[in-house]
């Protein structure tokens, strides 16, 4: 089997890791060196002028020696097999770098032969890059549960980001679906690339020339839909890796039915991409909105409202906390509103210093009202007669007609809405019936 058929073969089986994340580091090229890596973004992004750069996302081999039933690359599947050499996959990764394809390298494996074993060899691909190549671009490395720390600690030493997918929300998920694995030997290698990345940055104050272990941190991916965790217990699970191990993301990846097996959802199970969007957006809240995953999910309501975000459905389960004063709210109330982000909330602040904001202020500021209208007040004014109901807010959220009138009090000219917006409940059913929004 020639190189490209390998490439074709292990690129397609790579597709379904998605803890591919931008760089978070910012190194420049080195004399006789190669490549750069980019605070921007790396991988499936754009840069400031405009161009794609992206990453080689491979695996090293599709040979494994787990059996975990949801994954396509396990021993028991009848799929067709291959394998890189180091030395193969370190000459195709600069070969398209200098052709302009790639900017960088995500690498993955099967376990071959054992853990220890597959993680030499990632090692060996990295070494040739970093110190034949004098490769300096955005390198991000999967680590290998159950390989040796010695190992691990190697790799990210020569990777930039290094990620340990925990795969399924809870131990007995595992345990049925992945019965080689463990929450322990997943965990393990978190815990070690947290502590020596801590360590590593306490050397790097102390030596001018210690060498850096994955500056950009760790990262880790979950199996949605594969198992019946509700999305409560997942955003529980998130929040904790986050506080735990320091985590810069938890991807979340949509199940694809692949292989049939009564353990498993049915092959014609469509994806649960709506589901994977709210758990998205509700870690974005955990991140950069200072909310918990208390606040958002508790046992009583245990999954996403299908018919608005995370932050709007908080908003219309918490009245008592709105109308917010524009002109007067501290920042923290303003992150909580819909429709207002970090970096409206902070123009606001620094805008309302010099004068009172009115709607079509916070409309110039990038506030989206159309969304915002329900849960301000700007100088104890409201946009119309609108009213914090749940089925008006989210008639309005899920049709143009809120638009339409928010624009037109902005124009000061009167608009009616239609009597023929669907209820709320005939879009629920729409949701229900897989109809997309």
């Amino acid at each position: 089997m020639d190189t490209m058929q390998k490439l074709q073969i292990l690129t397609d089986a790579a597709k379904y890791d998605v803890a591919c994340t931008s760089s978070g580091v910012d190194r420049s090229n080195t004399a006789g060196g190669i490549g750069s890596a980019a605070s921007c973004g790396i991988c499936h992004s754009f840069s400031a002028d405009g161009r794609c750069i992206s990453l080689l996302k491979v695996l090293m081999t599709n040979y494994c020696v787990y059996d975990c039933k949801y994954c396509i690359n396990r021993r028991s599947n009848d799929t067709k097999r291959t394998a890189f050499t180091p030395r193969e996959l370190a000459e195709l990764t600069i070969a398209f770098y200098r052709r302009n394809y790639i900017e960088g390298l995500f690498l993955s494996s099967g376990v071959l032969k054992d853990p220890n074993y597959t993680c030499e060899r990632m090692i060996s691909v990295l070494s040739i890059l970093r110190h034949e190549y004098h490769f300096n671009g955005y390198i991000h490395a999967k680590a290998i549960p159950g390989a040796d720390p010695k190992l691990i600690t190697q790799l990210g030493l020569l990777a930039d980001r290094m990620s340990c997918n925990i795969e399924l929300p809870s131990q007995e998920s595992l345990r049925q679906l992945a019965p080689d694995k463990s929450k322990t030997s997943i965990l393990k290698p978190m815990a070690l690339i947290r502590d020596t990345h801590q360590a590593n940055r306490t050397d790097l104050i102390r030596y001018q020339h210690a060498p850096h272990f994955a500056p950009a941190g760790q990262s880790t991916q979950m199996i949605i839909g594969a198992s019946p965790e509700t999305d409560f217990q997942i955003l529980k699970l998130t929040e904790g890796l986050y506080q735990k191990y320091q985590l810069k993301r938890v991807f979340f990846s949509a199940y694809t039915p692949v292989v049939e097996n009564p353990l498993l959802p049915a092959l014609t199970t469509k994806p649960p991409l709506l589901r994977e969007h709210r758990l998205y957006q509700a870690d974005w809240l955990l991140r950069f909105y200072h909310f918990q995953a208390d606040e958002l999910l508790d046992e009583a309501h245990p999954s996403f409202n299908p018919l608005v975000d995370p932050k709007c459905n908080w908003a219309l389960q918490h009245p008592q906390y709105f109308p917010v004063e524009i002109n007067r709210a501290p920042y923290e109330s303003l992150l909580r509103v819909p429709g207002i982000g970090p970096r409206s909330a902070k123009r606001i602040v620094a805008a309302r210093r010099l004068a009172p904001i009115d709607f079509s202020g916070l409309k110039k500021i990038g506030v989206v009202l159309k969304r915002a209208q329900y849960f301000i007040l700007c100088s104890g004014q409201t946009i119309g007669h609108l009213s914090l109901n749940q089925d008006t807010v989210i008639r309005s959220l899920l049709s143009t007609q809120g638009v339409e009138h928010m624009n037109a009090f902005l124009q000061q000219q009167p608009e009616q809405l239609s009597l023929f917006a669907p209820s709320a409940q005939e879009l629920h059913n729409l949701v229900k019936e897989g109809i997309a929004l």
